[in-house]
């Protein structure tokens, strides 16, 4: 796949996973009452659900920023997946594996967009990294 088209995916993937998880936090921040209703049936308490939004909000940003702090996308990436696989099993458990679809679905749009992120940004990991 040539440079051009990866960097397409990538870009579609992230505009995508944006507005996704962008209106998701915004929800969460603003109390959107059936995200709220929602959540709450898991099982997650309220102050959670602010700090879900809070992250993803920031997670977002730092997503959008073009060519810039490579290191913290990758948390955000991390970040993501665990949002994901935890909305999976919690609404496996609580509410039956129909409500899972849309957590199957951003899980494929993170995960090629993250394989395209790392097609543009391969890792560079030294022997020293960690050692200052």
């Amino acid at each position: 796949m040539n440079t051009k088209t990866t960097k397409i995916i990538y870009w579609t993937g992230i505009i995508l996973t944006s507005l996704w998880f962008g209106a998701s936090g915004f929800f969460e921040l603003t109390t959107n009452k059936l995200v709220w209703e929602i959540t709450q049936q898991l099982g997650y308490p309220p102050h959670f659900i602010y700090i879900l939004g809070v992250i993803k909000i920031a997670g977002v940003i730092t997503l959008l920023i073009p060519n810039k702090l490579l290191r913290l996308k990758e948390w955000v990436f991390a970040g993501l997946f665990f949002d994901i696989i935890f909305a999976f099993f919690s609404k496996l458990a609580v509410l039956g594996f129909p409500s899972t679809i849309d957590a199957i679905i951003a899980f494929a749009m993170v995960s090629i967009t993250y394989a395209m992120f790392r097609e543009l940004y391969a890792a560079n990991y030294s022997r020293n990294a960690f050692v200052s």
